[in-house]
């Protein structure tokens, strides 16, 4: 996710547009993507996803976010999720990544609540980002210096270079992404380290 610098949140229709979604993104040099819970059939398209690879051969990491409870959290996991993010604090989800080693991004908002996500597992989503902007992204680098920031809500492909040289390591883009293949494949070059 820290090499690709961009992350892809899918809220698709059913599980064979996020197939579909996703298969696009791989082809186009992307690696890591997020699928939601909010989408219809997810478990299903988890597991159709992650036996896939990436445009270099490079097996796809594909994540679960909107993980909000105990069993969403089972289920995407047991359905091949290399990755877990809550919008908002989510102990419960915290002690499932916990107990099967899992990678968890827990959300927050406020600087108690991304510090604590940080303090849990070295990482936070900053969500809503687009309320705080990249201002508020710089201040909470300067207080948690080593800490993984994924900003995400709001944010346009345009406005990814801001956010990284605001001090994210990755930025969350839920809409806005080109469908031309091309165009698609010129974001991930561009963000990449």
């Amino acid at each position: 996710m820290a090499a690709q610098r961009v992350l892809p949140v899918l809220r698709n229709t059913d599980a064979d547009e996020a197939v579909r979604r996703t298969a696009a993104l791989l082809a186009a040099g992307c690696r890591a993507v997020e699928l939601t819970t909010s989408t219809p059939g997810w478990p299903a398209a988890i597991t159709r996803t992650a036996p896939l690879s990436d445009v270099h051969g490079r097996p796809a990491l594909i994540g679960v976010g909107t993980v909000t409870t105990t069993a969403q959290a089972e289920t995407a996991l047991d359905a091949g999720a290399a990755f877990l993010i809550s919008p908002y604090p989510a102990p419960e989800v915290r002690a499932v990544a916990v107990r099967r080693e899992a990678v968890f991004i827990e959300g927050g908002f406020t600087p108690g609540e991304i510090a604590a996500a940080v303090r849990a597992a070295g990482s936070a989503k900053v969500f809503p980002a687009h309320v705080g902007g990249p201002g508020f992204v710089r201040s909470l680098r300067a207080v948690l210096p080593g800490a993984v920031i994924v900003p995400t809500g709001g944010i346009r492909p345009a406005e990814v270079p801001d956010w990284l040289a605001a001090g994210a390591t990755a930025v969350g883009i839920g809409g806005g992404l080109p469908s031309d293949p091309g165009e698609l494949a010129a974001v991930f070059a561009g963000a990449g380290r």
